[in-house]
């Protein structure tokens, strides 16, 4: 999938998001898996008042890495 496809399916959501959305974003991964990726420095967020704020074009390229091409195989390998 290309970044301006993946633009065209997330235009519903705002231009930051948070953890909830991410999940939705990623399929429904659940908060802990989300938070791993994060905690990983596998994506760009900003941290504010107990809230990780994440941009969506950060998504956007994390969806396009490599770490999210691995990530997604081994989710399909546990399910």
């Amino acid at each position: 999938m290309e970044k301006n496809e993946l633009r065209k399916k997330f235009r519903k959501y705002p231009d930051l998001i948070t953890i909830p959305q991410f999940c939705e974003m990623l399929g429904g991964i659940c908060p802990n898996s989300a938070r791993k990726i994060i905690k990983g420095k596998h994506i760009k967020t900003f941290y504010i008042r107990c809230t990780y704020i994440i941009p969506k074009e950060a998504v956007i390229d994390y969806i396009l890495s490599q770490h999210y091409k691995e990530f997604a195989t081994k989710l399909k390998h546990h399910i």
